[in-house]
C-alpha cells in the first residue's frame, strides 16, 4: 500500500555529513532511496530544520545549503525522485517515480523579512512550522515558558502561506499560538504529532486542540518517535502495538478522515522497534489493517492527505 509521509530531517543529516552520505542507499538515513522504495513511500516531504542556536546572521544561508543538498544529492542523483511544485503534480507521477517537496520547520532563519519566506515559497517549499521548539519572531514554540501565541509577524506570515495556498504547521506551536493558527490560518495541518492523552510529551496535542484540527478539517500526522508515544520511552523499548492505540484515539474523536503519517525519520535518535527505517514503513500499514478496514488504512496512509490538498 502506497503511503505518503509529510516529515523528515533528510536534509539537517546530509548538511551535518557535509555530503558524504549516498541518499541512493546510505544506511545511516532513515530515509533513503532503497528504503522508499522497499517501504512503498509514493510521496516524501522533506523539511529544512535549522539549529535554533546557529547564529542568526548565518541561518538563511544554511536553508539554502539545505535546498542545494535536495536539488543536486536527492533529485539530481537520483532520477526517480521527483519534486513536487504544485499539488497537482501527485497523480502525475509515474509508477516507478516517488514524489517529494520541500517544508519549513520553523521561520527564525528569515529574520524579519517577508522576501525570504517568498523566495522559500518560489523554491517549492508547500508547509511551514513558524517555530520549532523555542521562540522567534513569528511566534512562541512549544518550549518557550510565556506561552504566547502569534506576533504581528506571524499573522502576516500565515496570511503569507494563506495567499499562496501553502500548509501551516502546528506541530511545535505553543498552545496559544496553535489557537491563533486555527483563526487565521486557511490550510492549518499536524505534520508531526501523537496524543497527549496517551503520552505527555509537551509537543503532543491535547484532545481539545485534536477535536479543532477535526472540526477545521485538518490532517493531523502521527509520528514514529517512541518519546511522543509512550511515557518513559527514551528508555525502553517502544512497539508499534504501543502507536496503534495513538490512532485509535485519534479516530475516536473522529480524524478517521484527517489522520495520516508524518515518521519525523532522520529526526529522532530512537526508534520504535519495527519502525527503523522507511523500508519498514509497511510493517505499520499491516498494524493498522488489523485493526482498521482496507479502506480506512488507505486513507491514513495516501489518501486522507489526497482529499485535504489545499485548492
Amino acid at each position: 500500500m502506497n503511503s505518503i509521509d509529510m516529515h523528515c530531517d533528510v536534509l539537517y543529516k546530509m548538511q551535518n555529513s557535509k555530503g558524504t552520505l549516498d541518499f541512493k542507499d546510505s544506511d545511516q538515513l532513515d530515509v533513503n532511496l532503497a528504503r522508499l522504495k522497499e517501504g512503498q513511500v509514493k510521496v516524501q516531504a522533506f523539511a529544512i530544520f535549522i539549529e535554533p542556536d546557529l547564529p542568526s546572521d548565518k541561518q538563511f544561508a544554511a536553508v539554502l545549503e539545505q535546498i542545494d543538498y535536495y536539488q543536486k544529492d536527492i533529485l539530481g542523483k537520483n532520477p526517480e525522485m521527483k519534486q513536487l511544485k504544485k499539488w497537482a503534480d501527485i497523480p502525475e507521477l509515474k509508477e516507478e517515480e516517488i514524489g517529494s517537496f520541500l517544508t519549513l520547520e520553523g521561520v527564525s532563519s528569515i529574520g524579519n523579512e517577508l522576501s525570504k519566506l517568498d523566495y522559500l515559497l518560489d523554491a517549492g517549499v508547500m508547509s511551514v512550522g513558524l517555530t520549532w521548539n523555542p521562540a522567534n519572531l513569528a511566534a512562541d514554540g512549544v518550549e518557550e515558558p510565556r506561552g504566547g501565541g502569534l506576533t504581528t509577524f506571524g499573522f502576516e506570515i500565515v496570511k503569507r502561506l494563506n495567499e499562496r495556498k501553502v500548509f501551516t504547521d502546528v506541530s511545535h506551536l505553543s498552545v496559544q499560538g496553535f489557537w491563533d493558527v486555527m483563526k487565521c490560518a486557511s490550510y492549518p495541518i499536524a505534520t508531526h504529532s501523537n496524543v497527549l492523552s496517551l503520552c505527555g510529551h509537551v509537543r503532543n496535542l491535547n484532545d481539545e486542540q485534536i477535536k479543532a484540527m477535526i472540526e477545521r478539517d485538518a490532517m493531523i500526522h502521527v509520528i514514529f518517535n517512541p518519546t511522543f508515544t509512550v511515557e518513559e520511552g527514551k528508555y525502553k523499548k517502544v512497539t508499534i502495538a504501543d502507536l496503534i492505540p495513538h490512532v485509535e484515539r485519534l479516530v475516536e474523536l473522529g480524524a478517521v478522515h484527517t489522520l495520516g503519517i508524518g515518521s519525523d525519520f532522520d529526526g529522532i535518535s530512537t526508534h520504535i522497534e519495527g519502525l527503523s527505517h522507511a523500508g519498514e514503513t509497511q510493517n505499520f500499514i499491516q498494524a493498522l489493517l488489523g485493526k482498521f478496514t482496507v479502506e480506512e488504512v488507505e486513507g491514513f496512509a495516501f489518501q486522507n492527505f489526497i482529499n485535504h490538498l489545499p485548492r
